[in-house]
């Protein structure tokens, strides 16, 4: 069987002496992997880089069978990643989050259209971290952990939410917080699509959508880590918070 599709880019690594092993996840396809033959030649090495966009033809006798692919080149990041830190560290949280939860072959047509969009928005610093929180939100949502976030899960109220209940995922309000408001998470303004949306602001949110990658997303897939690259990016973030 075989197949041919527009992919993004998640990883390679070297199989055998001149061949690697790419991953990519497509619209269609899902996230797939497969031989490249000749992937170490000075040709084609500079073109798989981590969020380079590609031309991928999968082939195999078996559809169970890892495959061959051949690639050719529409889109690299590269240079926009490689120009500004910050960059390149969210271009690594994307592809590092994408490899570490998306099942294999299962096609997620709608969050591939957020990840090229976002991918797309590299060079533009000041709006990439609004832009990378609201696609972990959507990573959230397309895994099943979706935050509900309309409204207070104690009094119903939709005005004054504070709060994201670390179990359920949904608002509370200060009202209805009362004394359990110290074990709650903090919904900044931000996560409602209010405010300035500053950077420290942005990582006040992004803490807290890290619980639910970590306490439910992480734990349903046999509790492995969170890839590092994702603190990396919240790390380098912040650094950019204090000035």
């Amino acid at each position: 069987m075989d197949w041919r599709d527009t992919g993004i880019l998640l990883s390679s690594r070297k199989h055998g002496e001149t061949s690697v092993i790419i991953e990519v996840f497509t619209p269609e396809h899902g996230r797939y992997a497969g031989v490249l033959r000749g992937g170490t030649s000075r040709k084609v090495a500079p073109i798989l880089q981590p969020g380079a966009q590609l031309d991928v033809s999968w082939r195999a006798r078996l559809e169970d069978h890892i495959g061959t692919v051949t690639v050719e080149p529409q889109r690299s990041r590269a240079a926009m990643a490689m120009a500004d830190r910050l960059a390149l560290a969210g271009l690594n949280a994307v592809v590092a989050l994408l490899a570490f939860c998306l099942p294999e072959r299962e096609p997620h047509p709608r969050l591939y259209q957020r990840t090229e969009s976002l991918l797309d928005l590299l060079g533009q610093m000041e709006l990439w971290p609004l832009a990378y929180l609201r696609w972990e939100l959507a990573l959230l949502e397309e895994m099943g952990f979706a935050l509900d976030l309309s409204s207070c899960a104690v009094t119903g109220a939709r005005e004054g939410l504070v709060y994201v209940s670390p179990r359920s995922g949904r608002a509370v309000t200060a009202a209805g917080a009362g004394t359990w408001a110290s074990q709650l998470l903090p919904l900044p303004p931000v996560m409602l699509g209010q405010g300035e949306a500053d950077d420290a602001e942005i990582l006040t949110a992004l803490r807290t959508t890290g619980h639910f990658l970590k306490h439910h997303l992480a734990a349903s897939l046999g509790d492995k880590p969170v890839p590092a690259a994702r603190e990396a990016f919240l790390d380098r973030l912040s650094r950019r918070a204090a000035g």
